[in-house]
């Protein structure tokens, strides 16, 4: 199995937190991992008005290096501020064109990742995912005619896209994913097509999405119109330890400690720990708060994993009760 480079996001702020404990993890979990740890992170520029995106830390970028890390800068030309997610989309342009695994920054490796064999010719992407996208209007069109229309502008089989396992107009019929990690052997082919269709659906979303919101989704409607016009689709069995054994997309910490499994909690309090990580996580609050001042081990008393509320608000609800809400 040939070595595949992973590409996160970086920026002054949350994310340099994230990728420090992501960094962290990895090196922990899969001191086997042949590949490159990509930390793409957009310059300054006029799609950054007044801001500098860039991780200036001094500490942070000399713990990234030693944990094996590369910043790879680059210069955003189509989203920037107005829309961060698209920092994923831009950043395949600039990054080696080999195999490759992009994970949400807010993510954690928590067993060997290099042991992870996927068909790289055949791309795919998270399905831990809900119905979030399209939100559907009673009066308005369904999820076949908002989703077929896509296909059809893009000159994509429409039909082959579907889950005929699942009812007609059933979200998951549909092909959807959560854009917490996609993969495939080309990010310039994956980056050129994810930029032309994200690009085109934002500037003219067409009569079928009128009424549907872009902002924070336009990334996973774009991507599964990438991952079928390239051949792919939903992951195979191969693919069973992202979002499983080998990764955790942890999202908000206070739901992370919630919710995820003991050996999870335990891999990132381990990596936490580190003199060295420690000097740089303790810095910001949230993970200050839940994971040295013992604020995640008081969330994770609250609830019993074998019996979640079935909605993740009530999850964060009763969290908030409780007083130990951050975010």
């Amino acid at each position: 199995m040939p070595a595949f480079n992973i590409l996160c996001i970086g920026q002054s702020g949350r994310l340099q937190y994230e990728a420090v404990l992501l960094a962290a993890t990895l090196r922990r979990q899969s001191p086997a991992f042949a590949g490159r740890l990509l930390i793409a992170t957009p310059r300054p520029g006029p799609l950054w008005p007044g801001q500098n995106p860039q991780i200036t830390d001094a500490a942070t970028l000399d713990l990234l290096s030693d944990l094996g890390a590369e910043i790879i800068p680059f210069d955003s030309r189509a989203f920037g501020a107005a829309y961060p997610h698209g920092n994923k989309i831009e950043a395949l342009a600039h990054i080696p064109d080999a195999p490759f695994l992009f994970l949400d920054t807010d993510t954690i490796i928590t067993g060997d990742i290099s042991t992870l064999s996927p068909d790289f010719t055949r791309p795919a992407a998270s399905m831990k995912r809900e119905g979030t996208w399209p939100q559907i209007e009673l009066y308005g069109p369904g999820y076949s005619e908002i989703w077929g229309s896509l296909y059809r502008r893009f000159g994509l089989d429409f039909a082959t896209s579907l889950d005929l396992t699942q009812p007609d107009e059933y979200w998951q019929r549909y092909l959807y994913f959560n854009a917490g990690w996609f993969l495939y052997e080309s990010p310039r082919r994956f980056g050129d097509l994810f930029l032309r269709y994200a690009t085109e659906i934002a500037r003219a979303p067409g009569p079928e999405l009128a009424c549907q919101p872009l902002d924070p989704w336009l990334d996973q409607i774009a991507l599964p119109l990438v991952i079928h016009a390239l051949g792919g689709g939903r992951p195979g069995p191969e693919l069973a330890g992202l979002d499983g054994a080998l990764t955790c997309h942890w999202r908000i910490l206070p739901l992370f400690f919630a919710r995820e499994s003991d050996h999870a909690v335990a891999v990132m309090e381990q990596a936490a720990a580190d003199p060295k990580v420690k000097a740089i996580l303790s810095d910001y609050a949230p993970f200050r708060k839940m994971l040295y001042k013992g604020q995640g081990r008081e969330v994770r008393a609250l609830f019993d994993r074998n019996d979640l509320p079935r909605k993740e608000q009530a999850i964060r609800n009763a969290i908030k009760r409780a007083g130990l809400w951050v975010r």
